[in-house]
């Protein structure tokens, strides 16, 4: 017998924290009746469905590695009509599911994947796998702003945790453009951070997920990792627990 959660993140279905919402929307049914929160299920033997379709292991992981351009949603779908990371990787026989989102605004690297659980270690502030930004600002960060960044920005929903702020410049755009390593994964942190102490973000992209580097890729780009890769990124999720 296994959790229901876990056996649909195994289906490539969602996180498990997301299969639980999932499965509390009433959208899952198990031989035919709706499915409760923690309940378990016999893969060999029980039949569960998702919004009428039948779930199915799926025996090939996959991880994509994709340089979401702004103006690109990071969901499934968006009732604006407005393009979303899906689309890019649409003709993969895939279902695949993004590993937490970038907003609107952002862009540089998104992973996707079917793995549930690897989905799930990424994203838990437990693991905590560090991600790296560069960002540009308005204004001027002073010493002290800088060390806040640094040490933590109180924020409505607390204090954000150390991060690392390097390669500090004058942009061509009049403000400041820097990089900060962050290790949590909270809405809008970056940006919050940065309202946070008077400034506002003009422009922010991902340039690496744990040992993941975005490097010549460019807007729109997609490719699949490879095992060396998968294996580096997975040692990272254990390194950084």
């Amino acid at each position: 017998m296994i959790r229901l959660q876990k056996y649909m993140a195994d289906c490539g279905v969602a996180s498990r924290r997301a299969c639980e919402s999932i499965i509390e929307s009433g959208r899952v049914l198990v031989n035919g009746s709706p499915a409760s929160l923690g309940q378990s299920v016999n893969p060999d033997k029980d039949k569960v469905t998702l919004d009428g379709k039948l779930l199915s292991m799926q025996k090939k992981h996959i991880v994509v590695m994709l340089y979401k351009p702004r103006g690109v949603v990071s969901t499934s779908e968006d009732e604006k009509g407005r393009k979303t990371v899906q689309e890019y990787v649409k003709d993969l026989p895939y279902r695949l599911y993004n590993v937490g989102r970038l907003d609107l605004n952002s862009e540089g690297l998104l992973l996707l994947t079917n793995d549930g659980e690897l989905a799930n270690q990424l994203m838990h502030p437990r693991y905590g796998v560090s991600k790296t930004y560069r960002v540009v600002c308005d204004g001027t960060l002073s010493a002290g702003e800088i060390a806040l960044l640094t040490n933590g920005v109180e924020l409505e929903d607390g204090l954000t945790a150390p991060a690392k702020v390097t390669n500090i410049r004058r942009s061509t755009t009049g403000g400041t453009a820097f990089s900060i390593t962050i290790h949590e994964g909270r809405n809008r942190q970056i940006r919050r951070m940065l309202e946070a102490i008077g400034h506002k973000t003009l422009r922010l992209k991902r340039e690496a997920y744990g040992p993941l580097q975005l490097g010549s890729m460019k807007p729109g780009e997609w490719r699949i990792l490879n095992e060396p890769e998968l294996d580096a990124l997975k040692k990272q999720i254990k390194t950084d627990r």
